[in-house]
């Protein structure tokens, strides 16, 4: 059946865009909470670069808790 959307090479990308877009969040949330912690204790730049790797590290996080279990019990989250 042509234009199922399901087997064609666009399937991936709704889940690419997902994944790249909680990474990018997660680094840019956290990223500015670290900012602006960094404004108010007066410190150059020590909060928001520890904000932006618990950012990132988030974001990985939450990408293998919704896409990385699917290969290990049967394709079921």
């Amino acid at each position: 059946m042509a234009g199922s959307g399901r087997d064609g090479a666009w399937a991936g990308m709704g889940t690419g865009w997902a994944v790249t877009s909680t990474l990018v969040a997660g680094i840019a949330v956290w990223g500015g909470i670290g900012y602006l912690v960094d404004r108010l204790v007066g410190t150059d730049r020590v909060f928001i670069a520890f904000g932006i790797v618990l950012g990132a590290a988030g974001g990985i996080y939450i990408v293998y808790l919704r896409y990385g279990k699917r290969g290990r019990d049967g394709g079921s989250a």
